[in-house]
């Protein structure tokens, strides 16, 4: 029996077999395979045994008998499953018995699994180096951050007003004598001037509404000049609250 024999029942130490796929016997290998397996013989496990240890169907293994060549068609449709590997074939081989096959054809494989790994290594050493993306741009905040001249660009402390001052482009005489009388005198309040407090770049109208919703001390801190109140340019939201 061929449990009587030497060795048999145990796969035979491949160094380099383990991490190797199917894909990498050549066809030298699988020719010489083929010879030994296509032959059935009553006293050794051949190419139909070895396709139910590796999970072939009975109509499956029926259809491989048709081709001439059943042990590599066998290969190529095995060689498409998740657990088709050099190590996995050399185990059921040396389940089945078969270590006539290992023995002849254990240099080879080793050969083959060889040269896989080696071109696999030269492969991933040739691939150009990826370098992880770069992005110096600050981090915005929930709330618009960086939307002022003073606000901290990591969002960690938003500048806040007292007052926002709606006004058209025409109105510099009144944001002016705003910020005389608010910020100059004893009042010593904090206005939001578009002109000079505002960075570029961003919509006005989201600006002004951010500003006026959530940068705003105290409510109602709204101050407008009158010829604004009738710019289509200026309708923002007013905090009322």
């Amino acid at each position: 029996m061929a449990s009587d024999r030497p060795g048999a029942g145990s796969a035979p130490c491949f160094s380099s077999a383990s991490p190797v796929p199917l894909a990498a016997l050549n066809m030298r290998v699988r020719r010489r395979l083929a010879l030994f397996l296509n032959v059935q013989s009553l006293v050794a496990a051949d190419w139909a045994t070895l396709a139910e240890e590796l999970g072939f169907e009975y109509l499956e293994i029926r259809q491989l008998e048709a081709y001439p060549n059943p042990t590599g068609r066998l290969l190529d449709a095995w060689q498409g499953r998740p657990d088709a590997s050099v190590s996995r074939l050399l185990e059921l081989l040396a389940k089945l018995g078969r270590q006539d096959v290992l023995e002849e054809l254990g240099p080879s494989i080793e050969e083959d699994c060889q040269k896989y790994i080696l071109k696999q290594q030269q492969e991933e050493s040739e691939k150009p180096l990826q370098v992880a993306a770069v992005d110096s741009s600050v981090p915005r905040t929930l709330e618009l951050a960086g939307i002022t001249t003073l606000d901290d660009p990591l969002g960690q402390m938003p500048e806040f007003f007292d007052a926002f001052i709606c006004y058209c482009p025409n109105d510099i005489q009144f944001v002016q004598e705003m910020i005389r009388q608010l910020e100059q005198t004893n009042y010593r309040l904090k206005l939001c001037v578009s002109d000079r407090d505002v960075l570029p770049g961003t919509c006005v109208w989201s600006i002004a509404s951010e500003l006026i919703e959530k940068r705003l001390a105290r409510a109602g801190g709204n101050v407008t000049s009158r010829p604004s109140l009738h710019s289509a340019s200026l309708q923002v939201p007013i905090r009322s609250d």
